[in-house]
């Protein structure tokens, strides 16, 4: 006799209690053959595991050091002051390199040459040719491998951060990207096309133009581009020692290796004929103004980020900023911001951008260094 349907709905409401097989069932799901064992024994490493280091004293240190009761300074003092103090050498040259004979020729300086041996705590593959290192002031043998020796006054200059400017960064350079690509990048990235072509690549560039049109911006790109250490050199420390020292390193005796200097100014004519003679500054690359094209594209970089209207027509603001630079265009995008921001709105109009480019362009005309350039040159 089929159950009626009250006594399904009335089972439904009140299910049977699991009994200890089925929780046992619902406990085993999902488990492999091993794994209470493996649980197990994996408890037991881990009590023994305690039991020892709490016998042996040892506790964890995020410093990696032994626990404070375990130090012995005085010791550790008595040490220190029994080792002899190590002298600065260099290795100029290794006798029977790769073998048990070899010897190692030091010069410690203002004292002599020595032709000497490794140390007990040095290893054959950490000393090369030309290499600072540390001898002890008995027999002179060499006891621990030097970095090279670094300049603070250099270091000082350094970049250390990469900048955060791109090729897409720099607006109406087309040319002037490409030039400077060739003699800064091609030789880090391709060496083997000059050797096969059996030239040197060109040790420097000049960047010269009118202010403003995006001279050091393409150094920055530069910078960010290639994995080199950047050497960041103001033109006011550019006398005497500095100049003399780099005039030497692009016409030297020394090879300079993956070195190259660029230089950015805006008065040419002022600058030392000796250094810009082929040999020193072999590419000279001139930043003009950019043309429409060019100044339509530094419109739509310096508006990339901003909050603008729909439908802005750059190019006939291009049109209304002849003879401009970037960074008047630059100014321009600025400028008009600041009218949003007087009428308290939160886009920017092309209203705004025409009253910027009458204010930065037409007003300020007096200030502009470009018809000085124009002049000198």
């Amino acid at each position: 006799m089929a159950p009626e349907p009250d006594d399904d709905l009335l089972n439904e409401k009140n299910p049977r209690p699991l009994d200890e097989d089925d929780i046992a069932l619902l406990k085993t799901y999902g488990l492999g053959p091993y794994s209470t064992s493996i649980k197990k024994v994996e408890k037991e490493i881990k009590e023994m595991a305690k039991k020892i280091n709490d016998l042996c004293g040892i506790k964890e240190s995020d410093t990696g050091l032994a626990p404070p009761s375990q130090w012995d300074l005085v010791s550790d003092k008595q040490m220190m002051q029994e080792e002899q103090p190590l002298q600065v050498a260099r290795c100029t040259k290794i006798i029977s390199p790769n073998t048990d004979d070899a010897k190692y020729v030091i010069n410690v300086k203002q004292i002599a040459k020595f032709v000497v041996g490794l140390g007990d705590k040095v290893s054959p593959t950490d000393i090369e040719e030309g290499m600072r290192v540390g001898v002890d002031r008995n027999k002179y043998q060499i006891q621990i491998p030097l970095p090279p020796k670094i300049d603070p006054s250099v270091t000082m200059m350094t970049v250390e951060e990469k900048p955060d400017v791109t090729y897409n960064d720099v607006g109406g350079c087309k040319e002037q990207i490409e030039k400077m690509r060739e003699v800064v990048e091609l030789p880090m990235l391709h060496p083997e096309k000059f050797v096969k072509l059996g030239i040197d690549p060109p040790k420097g560039v000049l960047c010269y133009g009118p202010p403003g049109t995006g001279k050091t911006l393409l150094a920055r790109a530069v910078a960010n581009r290639t994995d080199a250490c950047f050497i960041r050199v103001i033109g006011s420390e550019l006398v005497q020692r500095t100049m003399l020292e780099i005039v030497n390193q692009l016409d030297g005796f020394d090879a300079r290796g993956n070195i190259k200097v660029l230089m950015a100014t805006n008065r040419p004519d002022t600058l030392d004929p000796a250094l810009l003679r082929p040999g020193r500054l072999d590419r000279k690359v001139e930043f003009g103004l950019p043309d429409l094209e060019g100044r339509t594209q530094i419109f739509k970089i310096h508006t990339r980020t901003m909050n603008c209207e729909r439908d802005i027509r750059f190019e006939l603001l291009a049109r209304l900023c002849p003879n401009s630079t970037g960074a008047d265009i630059r100014s321009v995008c600025t400028e008009a911001g600041m009218y949003a921001i007087r009428a308290r709105r939160k886009t920017v109009t092309e209203k705004d951008f025409l009253d910027a480019v009458n204010k930065v362009i037409k007003g300020y005309q007096k200030f502009s260094a470009t018809p000085k350039y124009m002049v000198y040159n």
